[in-house]
């Protein structure tokens, strides 16, 4: 069984392009087998993208950006964004969206976490981690997000409750000085650790 989290998904090549309207912009996004998500915009990705917070000046990473809809919609509200991933149809598709979009302000790079972004610094890390790769890949994401994180920088993430939400929540209170809810609904929660 292929995953999305994995560098070279195994599943034919299917396509199917969907219309999103989010926080006042419509987009349109190219999504694929072997990505998450495919045919849709899910529903935590969902919670996470209306509830976000970001400023002007920040430059933000999309960590594990798959079709690309976090990071593409919060181009149109900061300077800068970096989207990464490992799955490498996932980086494929991500570039296509920037450019049916018209997005000028971010770029797409391929690489396992954080290793596409060493020694860079962000205002914000925000991602959709994926849960199914194990709490070691989570645990990952939250221990080192303070390192690629400018001073009262934000990690931004959305997890199922039942999947997993106590166990992130208890390693965002060991690893950032204060964790906020930003939103729940739809069995999910959007947490947000202050560096």
């Amino acid at each position: 069984m292929s995953h999305y989290y994995s560098e070279e998904p195994n599943v034919p090549l299917k396509t199917k392009t969907i219309d999103v309207c989010v926080r006042g912009y419509c987009f349109k996004f190219i999504t694929a087998s072997g990505v998450f998500s495919f045919g849709k915009l899910d529903r935590g990705t969902e919670l996470l993208i209306e509830n976000m917070v970001l400023d002007r000046g920040w430059r933000v990473l999309d960590l594990g950006c798959g079709y690309g809809a976090i990071g593409i919609v919060a181009s149109r509200f900061v300077d800068y964004v970096v989207m990464t991933d490992v799955n490498k149809r996932a980086v494929s598709i991500a570039r296509k969206n920037l450019k049916i979009n018209g997005v000028r302000n971010a770029e797409v790079r391929w690489g396992s976490l954080y290793e596409p972004v060493k020694g860079e610094k962000f205002d914000s890390i925000i991602t959709n981690p994926p849960v199914h790769a194990g709490k070691e890949v989570l645990r990952e994401i939250v221990i080192n997000a303070p390192r690629h994180l400018n001073d009262g920088g934000l990690l931004q993430l959305v997890i199922k409750t039942k999947q997993g939400a106590k166990y992130i929540k208890a390693l965002m209170e060991e690893t950032f000085t204060e964790v906020r809810e930003l939103a729940k609904g739809s069995g999910y929660r959007v947490y947000a650790g202050i560096a």
